[in-house]
């Protein structure tokens, strides 16, 4: 390691304390942290579709999404799932729809380079059915096209191997508000009207307004798609009013106070397209409320408008607060105290969809977002867990009371494999995902490495203790899940650094002797795909191709997790990295901006695998002070 390459004691310094000093600046008087959470264009243009069809796009600022949508065109012409990937179709065809939907015309350039990329990729037939369904919606698409979703779904019992509860949450709070638009199959006019002929490479003559063919044993179920057809026209479909009263019930029963379904975009937006089917009146409360809640998710500025997917303040408020007391804040902290306390007030003391296939579980977790009582998650519950516990509070019995209670719920969730899934306990029945509706391939919530090393770390961190058989089970998940190369998956950050870092995170503080081999490999895998200039990067396209993996530039959430991972794996073992530590450290160092913070335009967090990525604004800050902070910890 030469000289020059070594960050000096008083710069580790100085870069911890900017750091420290940007992220105190950014609180939230309330006490929480919240930044953006990116996500391609969709979002926002499924927001325009559904103010068009509503006759709300007068009330909103819509306009400034023009702006938005002309600033995320690449220069190809098309727009991206995630940052530089070269533009992704369904992507760029929602884009193109809002833009005409706004009243941009074919004839515009930037519409007719868009236009020239969609058709170059085969065009709306190419599509996924999330976009099809948004075009038939405004009579863009054919309804012929898409799967039927038979309200009588919405009827089967719990116990039966079929149910809406084997669906995952979030397919869960989007499907069955679908049940109701997918029975209607509502074409709506909009102001202006559009049709979108030109994106058809086909010719629009020419459609085949049918489900592709796997020519696999998933054909099966267009088999009896065409029957579910076969049934509706001759209208006869058995149990269709009680499926649809039964949906209408689950979703305003969902609703929360603030107008929210599921903590989510699509569950939001799918469920005010239900209640436009089912005539609901504009001003109704509960259409109001759930406009505005849409509303809540915006970010508007002078000239521009977009909506996020979802809201992260008690994701980021935790990390924040776990990153301050790693770099030597101290835990009684003033923003540290302010902070616990709110997250304390956010404890879900509610039952929700969990408790389905959970009988024995009692209410005691966090969710993702401000509001959400219905779906809180064992990752978000278990950083809570480590911030809380890291902190101190000015009630402490509180404190460790709301601790306990969480524990107890995070041990009623493993799943029958060992592990911890987000939401939901055994949500695994992989054939769902190779139902026609379900191209996104994210039907199903199953266990992950990720979520179960988080859970085995705040064990180990926390110094709690569950029973020993289900210990020695996720163990034995977690160890099972190592892949060949040393690596770890990672379902809910790219990729292959987030899952290695997060287990051997959690193997080093749950058993740091007993699994010294499995440590030391994932170590040495972090090691070997470390890059030139010294930090770490995955593209999201490992999801698509496992010989990407650890394969991306250099990014400082990356960096961050692949220094963490590594200072675990060293804790374990006496057998620190350094040279490889110290040209990670002097990357976060030498990119960290004169303010304090870092930037990263890559996307680093996952949404679904392959189909829909996220980039947490907030990544780039409190992970690299993680990083910088327990490097310090350990010396130099």
């Amino acid at each position: 390691m030469q000289t020059q390459d070594r960050v000096q004691v008083n710069q580790l310094a100085e870069a911890i304390a900017a750091s420290q000093q940007y992220l105190l600046s950014l609180q939230n008087p309330a006490g929480y942290w919240w930044a953006e959470l990116e996500s391609n264009v969709t979002i926002t243009a499924e927001v325009v579709l559904l103010h068009k069809i509503w006759g709300t796009d007068q009330t909103r600022p819509l306009h400034k999404i023009e702006a938005y949508l002309r600033s995320q065109q690449r220069q190809h012409g098309g727009w991206e799932l995630f940052y530089d990937d070269g533009g992704e179709l369904s992507t760029s065809v929602e884009a193109y729809m809002a833009l005409r939907l706004l009243g941009v015309p074919a004839s515009d350039p930037d519409m007719m380079r868009a236009r020239d990329f969609i058709l170059q990729r085969g065009g709306i037939s190419k599509t996924r059915i999330f976009t099809k369904f948004h075009l038939a919606l405004v009579g863009c698409y054919d309804w012929r096209g898409l799967p039927s979703l038979p309200a009588w779904v919405m009827l089967l019992p719990k116990e039966f191997p079929v149910n809406i509860y084997e669906m995952s949450s979030w397919a869960r709070s989007s499907t069955v508000p679908l049940l109701i638009v997918f029975d209607q199959k509502p074409v709506f006019v909009t102001n202006p009207s559009i049709n979108l002929d030109e994106l058809y490479a086909e010719g629009v003559e020419n459609v085949q307004w049918e489900l592709p063919r796997n020519n696999d044993w998933t054909d099966l179920f267009l088999t009896l798609d065409a029957g579910f057809k076969l049934a509706e026209s001759f209208n006869f479909i058995p149990f269709r009013e009680e499926g649809i009263k039964a949906a209408e019930q689950w979703i305003l029963e969902r609703q929360e106070a603030t107008g929210d379904w599921g903590g989510i975009i699509p569950a939001m937006l799918n469920s005010m397209l239900a209640l436009r089917c089912l005539n609901y009146h504009v001003n109704d409360p509960i259409v109001e409320r759930g406009l505005q809640a849409i509303d809540n998710f915006a970010i508007e500025t002078e000239d521009s408008y977009c909506v996020q997917p979802c809201v992260s303040p008690v994701w980021d408020t935790a990390w924040v607060i776990r990153a301050f007391i790693d770099s030597g804040i101290a835990p009684d902290h003033p923003a540290i105290a302010k902070a616990g306390e709110w997250l304390l007030q956010k404890q879900i003391l509610d039952y929700g969809d969990w408790m389905v296939k959970n009988r024995q579980g009692k209410p005691g977790a966090w969710a993702f977002e401000f509001d959400n009582r219905f779906y809180p998650d064992v990752d978000d519950t278990a950083v809570v867990v480590m911030a809380l516990h890291a902190a101190k509070l000015p009630n402490e019995q509180l404190k460790q009371m709301a601790c306990d209670r969480a524990l107890k719920w995070v041990e009623s969730m493993q799943c029958k494999p060992g592990g911890w899934a987000a939401f939901d306990i055994d949500n695994d029945q992989d054939w769902l995902n190779a139902i026609p509706y379900g191209d996104l391939k994210a039907m199903i919530d199953p266990n992950t490495a990720d979520v179960t090393a988080r859970v085995l770390e705040m064990l180990g961190l926390c110094n709690l203790s569950i029973a020993p058989h289900n210990l020695e089970r996720a163990l034995n998940y977690l160890l099972n899940e190592q892949e060949a190369e040393g690596c770890w998956f990672g379902r809910w950050g790219v990729n292959y650094i987030y899952g290695t870092s997060g287990v051997l995170s959690a193997l080093a503080a749950i058993s740091p002797t007993k699994y010294q081999r499995q440590i030391e490999r994932g170590a040495a895998w972090l090691v070997s795909c470390q890059n030139p200039d010294g930090g770490w990067g995955e593209t999201c396209q490992s999801y698509n191709d496992p010989s990407l993996k650890g394969k991306g530039r250099s990014t400082a959430s990356q960096t961050a997790w692949a220094i963490i991972g590594l200072i675990a794996a060293g804790e374990a073992t006496g057998k620190f990295t350094r040279e490889s530590l110290e040209k990670g450290i002097n990357y976060l160092v030498s990119t960290q901006k004169s303010d304090g913070s870092w930037f990263e335009a890559d996307f680093t967090g996952t949404g679904f695998p392959c189909h829909f990525y996220l980039k947490y604004h907030y990544y780039q800050q409190y992970f690299p002070l993680i990083a910088l902070g327990r490097y310090q910890k350990i010396g130099q």
